[in-house]
């Protein structure tokens, strides 16, 4: 058997709310890349909301997800896949507490997550929801395929600008928290092959060294380092460990339901957001967080701010 992680992220570009990265692992056949898990798991796993039909579909948040689509298909995708691995969330800390538990520790330090709950998920039915899982998990044991993990790295908004002040930059603050969560799931692995496949980092091309910063213990090969994709490989004969950072990874099944995840998440986190700020002003016009965006929001909210003592630290994200 071999081992297949695809990582990607959410809201890198806002100045509210969380980023969010998330990886997601598998177990499939040794002549099963990443390139062709979609392939491998057709009858039961669409690629596109267009050629669907019965099937679950996981792509490419962007693909599915919009504020007039609505978050179904990534529920839909997200509940067949947490079914998998033992969970069925009911409410909101419930999706929190089985993706990324380390976050919940963080929310009472912001207003707008303590005490807040709510019902999900909140655009299917459970109802379909269990049979899905149950044809997700048919279809996977008849490929011999095992989902392992959904794991999510969550960065609020103070943690992330001293992140980004230590780290120099936000694209190499991304770059090293995703290789951070990676190797947390890689480094549980026996042996076996290991691919994982990243969405690439905006502009970056080069992360061999940002690797050896990770897996200190092994000598980065360096195979192929260009605009559309840069590739390594390094370990020994019986643990081969691959990453491949490529434009357009949201085609790799793992970096689809990783997508999945960061998207879902944010859109959580910024739910609970709006409604704490639409409580106190109910005339506000709800924000996605992002810059043009996000300055009138910052300027509508001002006085409520500053008559709440909430510190921008917590607040705003200085890039």
């Amino acid at each position: 058997m071999a081992y297949l992680l695809g990582t990607d992220e959410a809201g890198y570009g806002p100045n509210f709310g969380p980023l969010l990265i998330s990886a997601t692992l598998w177990e499939t056949p040794d002549d099963v890349g990443g390139e062709e898990l979609f392939g491998h798991l057709g009858h039961v796993i669409a690629s596109t909301l267009h050629d669907a039909g019965s099937r679950i579909v996981m792509a490419d948040s962007k693909a599915i997800y919009s504020p007039d689509r609505g978050l179904k298909h990534l529920e839909r995708g997200l509940w067949a896949s947490l079914g998998q691995l033992g969970h069925r969330p009911k409410t909101w800390r419930d999706v929190w507490a089985a993706v990324a538990p380390e976050a919940l520790a963080a929310m009472p330090n912001m207003p707008w997550y303590v005490d807040y709950d709510a019902p999900a998920p909140s655009a299917c039915n459970v109802a379909e929801l269990d049979p899905l899982a149950e044809s997700l998990q048919a279809g996977l044991a008849a490929a011999g395929v095992r989902l392992l993990a959904v794991r999510s790295r969550v960065v609020f908004a103070e943690e992330f600008n001293r992140l980004v002040e230590q780290n120099g930059s936000k694209g190499l603050m991304l770059s090293r928290e995703t290789l951070a969560l990676a190797a947390s799931l890689i480094n549980g692995l026996p042996s076996g092959k290991i691919a994982s496949v990243c969405d690439k980092h905006g502009g970056r091309n080069r992360y061999g060294q940002l690797l050896s910063e990770q897996f200190s213990d092994w000598l980065v090969e360096v195979y192929d380092e260009g605009s559309q994709r840069s590739v390594y490989r390094f370990g020994p004969p019986e643990r081969r460990i691959e990453f491949c950072f490529r434009v357009r990874a949201e085609s790799c099944l793992p970096v689809a339901l990783a997508s999945m995840a960061s998207k879902y998440l944010r859109e959580l986190a910024m739910q609970a957001f709006n409604r704490f700020w639409l409580a106190r002003l109910p005339h506000l016009q709800p924000t996605a967080g992002y810059p043009q965006d996000a300055r009138r929001f910052r300027a509508d909210i001002a006085e409520t701010q500053k008559r709440l003592r909430i510190d921008d630290g917590i607040l705003w994200r200085m890039k």
